[in-house]
């Protein structure tokens, strides 16, 4: 029998589990699944009692992070990304492996030759966005390399957004699939990238003006706005001499110009507290952002465009009217940042409902040389959630965590230490698998560009 330990079973946990229900009796496994409030899944395991357990955790309880560590040959952390690093520490201390869905932090990279000596493998970045963007354009690129390709330019982008049909009148077209503080908070640091040899840094407070529009094949248009620090990715895609790079996150046109309103007011900001009261409304925190009025008599709706150059009927003020930035409505929290506030109310404005359909889409754009021309392929993915649980994040976050696992137990995977997905016998079981089992497959195009 193989142990696995699970830990942590939100949201984006639920097609992973479904997976490893699935397969725990063909592979011999016994699943542990460890969660602050475990009751919740009383309906998914009553099924399976004979092979999976869940039990109450809490990553503060030291000693149970290492009894249950000791327990398992194999721990999946689908924990919050700040609670990783000690769950790594415990996998190293009893030699154990580890599979996780979230970037490698400096604190886990850290501990790569510790694992190595210790015979694992921290495997880090193998769930959708970082985790299929690196699958999928690892093959893509052996594939253009294979046939004598030179790459010249790579650019991804990936969102987590509504399936058509349930965006309904949300001009936003928009609803949280994912972390809502990540969603409040994206974009802090300065984006890094290349383009055309030349090294570009948009700082925040103007991410949101830089986009670029994207065509999906069936699903029409999306605006890109860049992801981090896309140079990070020359080495490990082995893209050194690259002249142009850039990773990016998705939404549908529209979504960037109105947060780039709500950055410029100050509403995303998580530094200060603002020792409001509960009981202050939003049209008067918006209010207390803007300077005093010349026109007294001017509706904060009309003084907020004049003072951000918005047109007062425009898009971007229709954006910000529908989540209620000028309403009566109470912030419901004291003594908080604007951030924190803004988190809030967009959890009731963007909250997914039992009959929503979120929609992952992710596109690669490959520039190169062969033969003589210049070449574009264009990757794309689409994949719809069947309802507000089965998510289409769920999916393409879980089941690559999975598969990973399921790879792992049958020794198919030979690197130890900390690894990412970009080895060709990590990545492509992973994308054979996906594609005839779950219809999770790229479309690709090449033209001459």
């Amino acid at each position: 029998m193989t142990n696995i330990l699970l830990l942590g079973a939100g949201r984006s946990s639920s097609s992973l589990l479904h997976y490893l229900l699935r397969y725990a009796p063909l592979e011999k496994w016994q699943i542990t699944v460890g969660d602050v409030n475990p009751a919740h899944l009383a309906p998914v395991l009553a099924a399976h009692t004979e092979y999976a357990r869940a039990v109450t955790f809490a990553i503060e309880h030291e000693a149970q992070l290492s009894e249950l560590v000791q327990q398992a040959d194999v721990v999946i952390s689908m924990l919050p990304a700040l609670f990783h690093a000690p769950v790594a520490r415990a996998c190293v201390q009893f030699r154990r492996h580890l599979v996780t869905a979230s970037y490698v932090s400096e604190e886990i990279r850290s501990l790569h030759e510790e694992a190595q000596a210790a015979g694992i493998i921290l495997l880090m970045e193998c769930g959708l966005d970082p985790g299929l963007d690196h699958m999928s354009a690892m093959a893509a690129l052996a594939d253009i390399r294979a046939q004598g390709g030179s790459l010249t330019g790579f650019k991804s982008y990936c969102g987590g957004l509504m399936a058509p049909d349930s965006e309904g009148d949300n001009p936003w077209r928009y609803k949280f699939t994912w972390n809502p503080r990540n969603v409040v908070l994206a974009g802090q640091s300065t984006a890094k990238y290349l383009e055309q040899g030349h090294a570009r840094f948009i700082p925040y407070q103007q991410l949101f003006r830089r986009t670029e529009l994207l065509d999906v094949p069936g699903y029409g248009q999306f605006e890109g706005y860049a992801n981090r620090d896309s140079l990070s990715y020359r080495a490990p895609y082995g893209l050194e001499e690259i002249p142009t790079i850039l990773r990016g996150t998705l939404r549908r046109p529209g979504y960037c110009a109105a947060w780039h309103a709500l950055v410029r007011l100050g509403l995303t900001d998580d530094t200060v507290r603002l020792g409001n009261s509960a009981a202050l409304t939003w049209q008067e925190l918006i209010e207390s952002y803007l300077p005093a009025s010349a026109t007294p008599n001017a509706d904060v709706a009309t003084r907020l465009a004049a003072y951000l150059g918005l047109e007062p009927e425009g898009a971007e003020m229709q954006r910000l009217m529908w989540l209620g930035l000028f309403s009566e409505q109470p912030v419901h929290l004291s003594d908080a940042n604007p951030a924190q506030l803004l988190e809030r109310l967009l959890t009731e404005k963007w909250q997914l409902q039992s009959g929503d359909r979120d929609m992952v889409v992710m596109q690669h754009l490959f520039d190169y040389q062969a033969d003589g021309r210049s070449m574009r392929r264009t990757s794309s993915l689409v994949v719809l959630g069947d309802d507000a649980t089965h998510t289409a994040m769920a999916k393409t976050v879980g089941l690559p965590v999975g598969m990973a696992v399921r790879q792992l137990t049958r020794g198919n995977i030979g690197q130890r230490g900390v690894v990412i997905p970009t080895h060709a016998d990590l990545y492509q079981p992973i994308l054979a698998e996906l594609a005839a089992d779950y219809d999770i497959a790229f479309e690709e195009e090449e033209h001459v560009p």
